[in-house]
């Protein structure tokens, strides 16, 4: 029986005519059950009352130029753990591929796979009773030249003629920030990246300027992304009003990624624009601190530093000595410190709502990692769909704009009382909800400049 298998090494070529791809690059794994093809801006459909979907895809690793628009009928919905940990439902579809000379019909899942080495992901349920691996081999069926590419891909290939688009940011290769290039590339933007410790600026009435290395004038934008990490928030926001002064439009403006920034003065500004939050208190001294206990309803109860991020500096105290010594502690180092109600009957969980122009485009629950209270990704947390309820998709709606945030992540957490807003992030991270709901959220940041220049 093996004599009739075919033999392929750990990468091969391959194609899908009837999604019109006629070249792209495989892992070929067989520790992966199911195979999955890169797919963004996904959208289901009805057609000859049957489900459809239909999808574009960079059929070249590293090539945002070269985009095929593709449609399959829609086999199924599954839900899948990423090796990262996270939960996506993912659309199935059954397409031909073709493999040297010989095609046949496999199942696969469609998902984000920007951050992965390869395009298509072949797992061994397509491979079952055809294929053998030889892991030391690569293309043993043919490799297809750059050439053969732009060729078969003249057609394909969308010109820049849109808006120039700066993202502000410190690390091109954070995932979020690579989106946000990816996104307006497809678009047809041309998108620049700007490292903030590489700009500098001349403060002039007239003629205010911003310098980018090597003396370069940063003079054309048109839009400008600002993705400033909490440790750089000063020198961030000067380079974001700066670019306000030259008249750039900047999708989030330096004085609301300021306020956002500032938690203590963020939750009175929320509170003043009526967004409910858990009981919260703030002291100056530490001799303030047994009434401080008892105003959030006593122990267990949160610390938070106010320059905490990504949970870090947030701590759970879980008895009245306990929270004493945690309080005079970060007091006893100057720190600035909230304390908060625990709300115990959240278990661990809260909902990250992403807001781009007062709209929530995506939802994801958190839920924190065993033994663990926050529920924040970055601290090991889980992410999975769920949709949100009127109430708190309007709560998060009222939160961006009281913080006159364009773009923000809200969190929220739901407590016996009803959704009370946790905080409201200036800068939040893509990764987590775009590959849990397979959503382009990226492409919603770019629309939001789209709609402001009435660009189409």
């Amino acid at each position: 029986m093996q004599n009739n298998k075919m033999i392929l090494g750990s990468e091969e070529w391959c194609s899908f005519p009837e999604l019109g791809i006629p070249a792209i690059k495989a892992r070929v794994d067989s520790g992966a059950k199911t195979s999955a093809l890169h797919a963004i801006n996904i959208t289901s459909f009805i057609k000859d009352n049957e489900n459809w979907v239909r999808f574009d895809i960079n059929p070249i690793q590293n090539n945002l130029k070269t985009v095929i628009h593709c449609e399959a009928k829609l086999i199924d919905k599954r839900i899948v753990k990423s090796s990262s940990g996270f939960r996506e439902q993912r659309f199935v579809i059954q397409s031909k591929i073709k493999i040297g000379a010989t095609d046949w019909n496999i199942e696969m899942t469609l998902t984000n796979r920007d951050s992965m080495g390869f395009r298509m992901l072949l797992g061994r349920e397509a491979m079952s009773g055809r294929i053998l691996v030889d892991p030391e081999q690569k293309y043993l069926l043919g490799q297809t030249s750059t050439e053969q590419l732009k060729e078969f891909y003249i057609d394909t290939i969308v010109q820049k003629s849109g808006l120039r688009i700066g993202v502000l940011a410190s690390n091109p290769t954070l995932y979020s920030n690579r989106r946000i290039m990816e996104a307006g590339e497809m678009r047809g933007h041309q998108m620049q990246f700007l490292n903030i410790k590489e700009c500098y600026m001349k403060l002039d009435a007239d003629r205010p300027e911003i310098h980018y290395r090597g003396g370069k004038i940063l003079d054309n934008f048109d839009a400008i992304i600002p993705r400033i990490r909490p440790s750089i928030t000063f020198y961030g926001c000067a380079l974001t009003r700066q670019f306000e002064a030259m008249k750039v439009y900047c999708l989030n403006s330096a004085a609301a990624i300021t306020q956002s920034r500032d938690k203590l003065f963020s939750l009175q500004l929320l509170l003043h624009h009526g967004v409910d939050i858990p009981t919260t208190g703030f002291a100056n001294s530490p001799l303030d601190t047994d009434d401080l206990i008892k105003m959030v309803g006593g122990s267990p109860l949160i610390v938070k530093l106010l320059e905490g991020t990504q949970g870090k500096g947030v701590v759970l105290a879980e008895t009245k000595k306990a929270a004493e010594s945690v309080i005079n502690a970060f007091k006893s180092l100057n720190a600035n410190i909230l304390v908060q109600e625990f709300i115990k009957e959240a278990n661990g969980k809260d909902l990250r709502l992403f807001v781009v122009d007062g709209k929530v485009v995506a939802t994801i629950q958190r839920e924190a990692a065993p033994g663990e209270f926050r529920a924040n990704i970055h601290m090991g947390g889980t992410a999975s769909i769920i949709k949100p309820t009127a109430d708190e998709k309007k709560i998060a709606i009222k939160a961006a704009k009281a913080m006159d945030l364009k773009v923000a992540g809200v969190d929220i957490i739901r407590s016996s009382k009803g959704p009370l807003l946790l905080e409201v992030n200036s800068s939040p991270g893509l990764e987590g909800i775009e590959g849990a709901t397979n959503k382009d959220i990226a492409g919603e940041m770019i629309k939001a400049i789209e709609k402001n220049f009435k660009w189409k």
